[in-house]
């Protein structure tokens, strides 16, 4: 693995129960933040710290094949993102957006709207593009609000209908903080990509090629799948100053029975279980700590969390004072800072269109 350079770093101490938002600060240059996606998927640089006590490591996602063994379990997120960001027209002929974030039933759904205020509940508006109709529901304050959707002779109701709604009529989601068009939305999806639901990517697995996958299975790696609905909260600083008082958002997730017997297996037979991203790592804790394979979670995962399932986290980059950066924390300790530190000196690409980490598990 000769592109894969060893780099010598002391660590620091775990930051303790007091903790506050402050320590899970730090400055982030605009100039780090990714604007576009790397190609090749799997040329992304991959720093790699899966001894809690040694010197990270600087590869490439195409070198996971040499990292990872026989036995071991990759566990992938197949939820699929809507084209949910909807431009629209008001009857006075002024502009507006809807972005969609979940189904509730009856044709119903979660979304953020603007200019939210001139859009009272009863509103009808059109999608700018496409056949869509809008009709504005309740309001629940900074633009959150209730909206449902028509297209043809009734209510659109579920994902996958949404999706080939959408289709004409909405944009990917990009994050607010890619200012740059994304010309090719595929990029934006993961090439595992299934079922239509998500509101953002869950973008560690952006880095993934099925040829990459291929390599992986051939060297006896069990790839396997959950599926957890990523929301736009995942991505939301945390605004509380400790983060006891943080309300975590809640997901949809499944995880197929399989899927948590193989890591089992893996577990029972001395391997280890790689997650590809904080949703497939929110997803498999969720099961574990429920018992529940499918259902709603609002598992909150910071400080001296217990894991007990995943061994090692493959992740990007997380923005400041997020839950992201919490879950981080609490997987692989307070080293993050000198491991985020050590990105920026070397240059990795930062968020959702950056470089990742793969993370070992502190004991």
């Amino acid at each position: 693995m000769n592109d894969c350079r060893d780099e010598r770093r002391a660590g620091k101490t775990v930051v303790g129960m007091g903790a506050t938002m402050d320590d899970f600060d730090y400055d982030l240059p605009e100039s780090l933040i990714a604007q576009t996606p790397i190609e090749p998927r799997d040329s992304a640089r991959m720093m790699v710290a899966l001894d809690t006590t040694g010197a990270p490591t600087h590869c490439h996602v195409r070198d996971l094949p040499l990292l990872l063994k026989a036995g071991d379990v990759l566990v992938i997120n197949t939820t699929k993102v809507l084209p949910a960001r909807i431009a629209v027209r008001r009857e006075t002929g002024g502009g507006g957006e809807v972005l969609l974030l979940d189904p509730v039933g009856d044709g119903w759904w979660n979304a953020l709207a603007r200019p939210s205020k001139k859009l009272p509940p009863g509103t009808l508006v059109m999608s700018a593009n496409g056949d869509l109709r809008i009709e504005m529901g309740d309001d629940f304050g900074d633009g959150r609000r209730r909206v449902k959707l028509e297209y043809g002779p009734g209510a659109i109701s579920d994902a996958t209908t949404a999706s080939n709604a959408l289709a004409a009529s909405g944009t990917m989601p990009l994050p607010p903080y890619i200012h740059e068009r994304l010309d090719d939305q595929s990029r934006y999806q993961t090439v595992y990509a299934q079922q239509p639901g998500s509101a953002a990517a869950p973008t560690a697995g952006l880095h993934f090629t099925a040829s990459l996958l291929d390599k992986l299975r051939s060297r006896g790696v069990v790839v396997t799948e959950v599926e957890l609905v990523v929301g736009l909260d995942t991505f939301r600083p945390v605004t509380a100053a400790v983060p006891q008082d943080h309300v975590i958002h809640t997901e949809r997730y499944r995880v197929p029975a399989e899927t948590i017997d193989a890591c089992h297996t893996a577990k029972a037979h001395g391997h280890r279980v790689i997650a590809v991203g904080t949703t497939t790592t929110r997803a498999l804790e969720s099961a574990a700590a429920t018992g529940e394979l499918e259902g709603h979670t609002n598992l909150f995962i910071h400080g001296s969390y217990r894991f007990a399932v995943v061994d090692i986290m493959m992740t990007n980059f997380h923005l400041p004072r997020s839950s992201l950066l919490l879950l981080i924390d609490a997987f692989g300790g307070s080293r993050w800072r000198d491991l985020y530190s050590l990105a920026q000196a070397e240059g990795y690409r930062f968020l959702s269109f950056g470089d990742c980490m793969l993370l070992g598990r502190q004991p």
